[in-house]
């Protein structure tokens, strides 16, 4: 219990990954967004999205899934009434930053790829079949 009693310098209240990993279910939803923890628990059925989406990252880092939305910033000044408090900087290295910035580069190959090659395919498509019509 001491643990989450620890505060910051600032008086911010730091918790524990595992004391953020058990708040994961119907009576107790904390999400982590950029090291800040949120207790989305009373918010659940009012989110626009739908609780589903909260529920699926309850009690772990929701960071990347939180900006690929692109919340608004009425959004995410709703959500800054919400902060609980931050993740205890000792575990901030256990949010996996490697292999998200790996996915991140993954996904930005995978936008060059189907915003530049795949159109340009469908293009070529296009033109092929055009031709094939128009010489008949």
């Amino acid at each position: 219990m001491g643990e989450q009693q620890q505060k910051s310098p600032a008086g911010v209240k730091y918790f524990r990954l595992s004391e953020i990993e058990e708040q994961n279910s119907f009576k107790s939803t904390w999400i982590i967004v950029h090291h800040k923890v949120y207790d989305l628990t009373k918010f659940l059925e009012e989110h626009p999205g739908g609780e589903e989406v909260l529920r699926e990252q309850a009690g772990g880092d929701a960071t990347e899934s939180f900006e690929d939305v692109g919340h608004s910033t009425d959004a995410r000044e709703m959500a800054s009434g919400m902060v609980i408090g931050e993740v205890h900087p000792d575990d901030r290295h256990k949010l996996v930053k490697p292999p998200e910035s790996m996915v991140t580069t993954v996904k930005d190959e995978n936008s060059w790829w189907s915003s530049l090659v795949i159109p340009a395919l469908a293009a070529a498509a296009v033109t092929l079949m055009y031709r094939i019509y128009t010489s008949e």
